[in-house]
C-alpha cells in the first residue's frame, strides 16, 4: 500500500463520527423528551387550557398544536434515523437517502402576535421546538455534507526542486 493511500484508509470523517457523538446522544435525548412531554401536555392540562381560550385564540390553538406536533414528529424520525446510524443498524448512506422523506423544515409556527395569544406552556413548547429544529438542521449539514474531495498530498519542495533543476540544466 503506498504512503498516500495508507493514510488516506486512517482519515476519519467527521460526518461518520458525528451520529455517535455525545453531542448526538444529547440531542437524541433531549428530542424525544420533548416529544413524551409535548404529547403529555396536549392530552392532559392542554385539553383544559384550549376549553378556557375564546374562539379566535381556541382555533390559533388547534393550529399551532398541530404544527408543533408535525414538526417533532419530522425531528423524531430525523433522530431516529440517525440513531440507527449510531447503532450500526444502517450505514450514513442509507440514513442520507432516507431522510430525504423527512421534513425539516416542516410546519413553521404561524404570526408572533397569534402565538402570544396561546397558553404560555404551549408557547413554550413552539419555542423549543424550533430550537430543537435549528439544532437539528446544523446537525444535518454537518452529517450529511458532501465527503470531501481527496487532497492530493504531495511534497512542497518538488516546485523548488523542479526550478533548480531547470536552472541547472540551461547551463
Amino acid at each position: 500500500m503506498s504512503e498516500n493511500s495508507a493514510r488516506e484508509a486512517d482519515l476519519v470523517l467527521f460526518s461518520e463520527r458525528l451520529a455517535g457523538s455525545a453531542v448526538f446522544s444529547t440531542l437524541f435525548r433531549e428530542g424525544m423528551n420533548l416529544v413524551e412531554e409535548t404529547a403529555a401536555y396536549l392530552d392532559g392540562v392542554g385539553r383544559k387550557d384550549a376549553k378556557a381560550l375564546d374562539r379566535s385564540a381556541s382555533l390559533t390553538y388547534a393550529t399551532e398544536s398541530m404544527r408543533l406536533t408535525t414538526r417533532l414528529m419530522q425531528l423524531a424520525s430525523w433522530l431516529l434515523l440517525h440513531r440507527a446510524v449510531k447503532e450500526g443498524e444502517m450505514s450514513l448512506a442509507q440514513a442520507n437517502r432516507e431522510k430525504v422523506k423527512v421534513k425539516l423544515t416542516a410546519a413553521e409556527p404561524g404570526a408572533a402576535d397569534a402565538i402570544a395569544k396561546l397558553p404560555g406552556r404551549l408557547q413554550d413548547l413552539i419555542e423549543r421546538s424550533m430550537a430543537l429544529q435549528a439544532q437539528v438542521k446544523r446537525l444535518d449539514v454537518s452529517i450529511h455534507a458532501p465527503a470531501p474531495e481527496a487532497a492530493v498530498i504531495g511534497n512542497p519542495l518538488v516546485p523548488q526542486l523542479d526550478r533548480l533543476k531547470a536552472a541547472f540544466e540551461r547551463q
